[in-house]
């Protein structure tokens, strides 16, 4: 599990930086396809979300190999701290699933309708608005457990304002097909299927956000189907659609209008004969998780399940048409030709299927709908009349454009094709396997591989043998001279580095979390006998901390003024002082005298003076790698993103040791 949420964080920061960073030059953010607007914000989701699942599956795995205690009442935990930090992951995920579905919705129905989107920026701020009241929502997973009624009025409310922006989209998308002419073809179906099934889903999803009908049918199969009609229909028929839709795009044919319809109704009928009856007998009181039900339950529960199980089979047999239905139009479908559903977007301006490097040359763009408002867009990229035509450094590369605006300000180095990042996979899966295997040092020695993946990774990609200044090609304008990645002030690099400390912070902030939630949860805090440690040497490893990051901000200035040398020995001195602050908060730990197995306060102090711990060992990894870059003048004054990325870590790691100073130090003494 842990392992699908690293992968999960680090495609989020992927296509957040990429979203942001490497957009078409001129497309403003005003400007974006709507798609690239749903998958921003469940990128940003996904960065604030799965970190707690994350953490909760790393204590839990640490109490079970060490010890320690988070979940175990008798010294001083909670099993119910598992259950918030799930659902701190768990509610927000369901919206994580829904919301590139969404995106698929509205950038298909003003293709079928034939007219832009009906407004355009209140789904975006309604997209927003429900990315933010997704995170506050998780306890209404939990109303039975025996929260105090003031917080369960809070979170109900919230469970029922969501449906505001839910509402907004919902409505954009009707006056979109009402303002236009809408063309009922087999992406178009499945999209009325999902109107259909995503508002019954949203409707029950009110019903249960209310508190006394809650605790009714809590654990029913009234759960069960409204869970599948919101996250299983509101996804699967938007993905059906989706795949119809890019089908032509993929393949260069087009699916057969018949066969596509029969997989509708098989699909639509079978799933709305399963899951609605689930609606009653959730109602009649049959439980979920239950592979049987009592015969008390009556006559009307047995027929009600007939009737699911035969549909079951019948939506069974949907799944199986639909992957007929594909395969026979990849491999038999009639020619699709340039843009057959006359589309609005760029992906469009391509030739279907698309060739290897995508466009010939990049496009710039000053309007939402490029293809319908600039007819000749396709032709003039396919010329060559764009930026970056063909590979005239034979590297692959694309443009960098600025955050709000989209005007280019770098040319981007892409990595060639390298096994590098499967090995370094690979040996996450090593980490994670041996450890929970109990086989420590082999877990220790598979994370020194991924290290050292990681270190290969980096110093064998990016633009160390270009120019730094470097000819970007034309749209017919002046031809644009930029500067590439690494000499950017504004770098993706900077900005992957700056996502990660975000998915960092919400980690760290779900410890924070657990340890203010077992304070509140225990009678005393700290228990008896845990005395605090002197401020003495947490006073001095604040300094030496400060100290450091000041040096390694006195080395990047260096740098920058073209005194190699002088950026060298800052980093050294930084070095040294990180090693300094590793000694005191080891001497903190011997003077706290406590085992991290003798209560959740010795845990948590433990926990929470390693993870700084964790983060100084790796900015002094970082500096080493700098130090070596600037040795072989790959980290210069000319390009300084090796000492920006690594004075940018270094810096959120002192501001880290601040928090934890607090928690740990200072407010215990307080309260």
């Amino acid at each position: 599990m842990t392992f699908a949420e690293i992968a999960a964080v680090t495609a989020a920061i992927e296509l957040i930086v990429s979203i942001l960073k490497t957009r078409a030059p001129g497309m403003a953010i005003q400007r974006m396809p709507l798609f690239a607007w749903y998958v921003l914000i469940t990128a940003f989701m996904i960065a604030f979300g799965f970190p707690p699942l994350i953490l909760a599956s790393i204590l839990l795995e640490i109490e079970r190999a060490f010890g320690f205690v988070f979940f175990e009442v008798a010294r001083g935990g909670t099993p119910l701290l598992w259950q918030h930090l799930f659902w701190l992951f768990g509610h927000p995920e369901v919206y994580i699933i829904f919301l590139p579905a969404a995106g698929v919705v509205s950038t298909l129905i003003p293709v079928f309708a034939r007219r832009p989107i009906v407004g355009y920026t209140w789904i975006v701020l309604a997209v927003i608005g429900t990315g933010f009241l997704s995170f506050g929502l998780w306890v209404h997973h939990m109303f039975t457990i025996g929260i105090p009624l003031l917080a369960l009025s809070f979170f109900s409310a919230a469970s029922m304002a969501v449906a505001i922006p839910m509402g907004v989209q919902v409505f954009s998308w009707i006056a979109t097909l009402w303002a236009g002419k809408p063309q009922l073809r087999p992406p178009m179906r499945f999209i009325l299927g999902f109107f259909f099934i995503f508002v019954l889903g949203g409707l029950t999803g009110v019903m249960v956000a209310l508190v006394p009908f809650n605790w009714q049918v809590h654990d029913t199969h009234f759960i069960v189907a409204h869970l599948h009609y919101v996250v299983i229909g509101g996804l699967l028929f938007p993905l059906f659609a989706g795949v119809y839709y890019w089908l032509p795009h993929v393949t260069g044919r087009m699916p057969h209008d018949g066969f596509s319809r029969m997989v509708f109704w098989l699909l639509f009928i079978g799933f709305n004969l399963t899951f609605l009856p689930m609606h009653f007998t959730g109602l009649l009181g049959m439980p979920r998780r239950a592979y049987t039900y009592s015969a008390e339950l009556g006559a009307h529960v047995q027929w009600l399940n007939l009737v699911s199980t035969a549909a079951g089979f019948l939506l069974a047999v949907g799944f199986v048409a639909f992957c007929v239905d594909v395969w026979l139009a990849w491999r038999h479908g009639r020619r699709a030709g340039f843009n057959p559903w006359k589309a609005s977007t760029l992906e469009w301006a391509m030739p279907t299927p698309p060739p290897s490097y995508n466009f010939v040359s990049l496009p710039s763009v000053g309007e939402r709908e490029p293809l319908w408002e600039r007819p000749g867009i396709a032709e003039q990229l396919l010329e060559g009349r764009g930026f970056l035509a063909g590979a005239p450094r034979g590297r692959r590369e694309t443009l960098g454009t600025s955050l709000k605006a989209g005007k280019p300000e770098q040319v981007i180095t892409l990595s060639d094709s390298t096994p590098i990042p499967l090995f370094t996979a690979l040996t996450i899966v090593g980490v994670l396997a041996f450890f929970i295997a109990g086989w420590y040092w082999a877990a220790a020695a598979s994370f020194i591989g991924t290290i050292a993946m990681l270190w290969w990774w980096i110093w064998t990609t990016g633009d160390a043998g270009v120019a730094t200044m470097v000819d970007a090609g034309s749209d017919g304008a002046q031809p644009l001279t930029l500067p590439t990645q690494s000499a950017s002030p504004d770098a993706p690099g900077w900005w992957g580095t700056a996502m990660f400390l975000l998915v960092d912070a919400s980690l760290y902030g779900s410890l924070v979390f657990a340890y203010f939630y077992l304070w509140l949860s225990a009678d005393v805090w700290p228990p008896p006998g845990h005395d605090l440690p002197g401020l003495l040497w947490p006073a001095l490893g604040l300094v030496v901390l400060l100290a450091g990051s000041a040096a390694a901000h006195w080395a990047r200035r260096r740098n920058a003024a073209d005194r190699p040398l002088a950026a060298r020995g800052g980093l050294l001195l930084a070095f040294g002082l990180l090693l300094a602050f590793l000694g005191t908060q080891a001497a903190t730990l011997l003077e706290y005298g406590q085992a991290p197995q003798v209560h959740a306060y010795a845990s948590l102090i433990w926990v929470l003076v390693g993870y700084q711990g964790v983060h100084a060992l790796a900015a002094l990894l970082m500096a080493v790698f700098v130090w070596l870059r600037s040795r072989r003048g790959i980290a210069s004054a000319q390009r300084p993103l090796d000492f920006r990325v690594l004075t940018l870590f270094w810096h959120y790691t002192t501001g880290l040791w601040l928090v934890g100073l607090l928690l740990v130090h200072l407010f215990p003494r307080v309260v």
